[in-house]
């Protein structure tokens, strides 16, 4: 399942957050950095099972993308935790 959200945080601190979110904060389906780009980022879990998150600059803040098949509780729980843009007042 792919998900996606927008933050407020640049690139950089979405990945740094997201190797720590997957390796501390979702002890019983762990996953680590396997490999990992300036935009992109790779993380291996249990059973190899894999998430992939790509980070795109956009007007407002940066989109979030993140792939996974057997992990999307914990990414959705981590893109929750990301700061959104607020929203424009129509």
């Amino acid at each position: 399942m792919v998900h996606e959200t927008l933050t407020t945080l640049d690139g950089a601190e979405v990945i740094r957050r997201a190797k720590a979110f997957f390796s501390q904060r979702v002890p019983a389906m762990a996953a680590f950095p396997e490999k990992e780009g300036p935009a992109w980022l790779s993380l291996r879990g249990q059973g190899g099972e894999e998430i992939a998150l790509a980070v795109f600059a956009v007007a407002g803040g940066t989109r979030v993308r993140a792939s996974t098949l057997y992990f999307d509780q914990g990414v959705s729980r981590f893109l929750h935790t990301l700061p959104e843009p607020a929203e424009v007042a129509a």
